[in-house]
């Protein structure tokens, strides 16, 4: 019997139909996805790790030309990193701190402009 499905299998089918039936329920109840990405947010900012991280990079780069293993750069990284004293990390901790600062009052610049603009409505409801 070439072809022919076992019992086995076919109880195998109408278990992963009642899975995948599960997992339409949500999207049948009216339940929405995501909301969209806002594209003028800006970009959280970043640690200083990362602060480190771009700047060890680029000298990893230009020491290891052929090296393009992404995971090689971020292991080599964290190892210095790690070796690193407190007073070695303050460049780099000052620099995240300042950006974080930025960020800050990038973000609250953005949510001062949407309040403004429902303080208008509120403004011409009452006139």
């Amino acid at each position: 019997m070439k072809g022919a499905k076992s019992k086995g299998a076919a109880k195998a089918d109408t278990k992963l139909a009642v899975k995948s039936k599960g997992a339409e329920k949500p999207a049948a109840k009216g339940k929405k996805g995501k909301a969209g990405k806002d594209p003028n947010k800006p970009k959280r900012a970043p640690s200083a790790f990362f602060v480190f991280m771009g700047e060890f990079r680029e000298e990893f780069k230009q020491k290891n030309p052929k090296n393009k293993s992404v995971a090689a750069v971020g292991k080599a990284a964290g190892e210095r990193w790690k070796s690193l004293s407190e007073s070695e990390k303050a460049p780099y901790v000052a620099k995240a701190n300042k950006l974080k600062g930025e960020y800050n009052k990038s973000k609250s610049e953005i949510n001062d402009d949407d309040d403004d603009e429902g303080s208008d409505e509120d403004e011409d409801d009452d006139e």
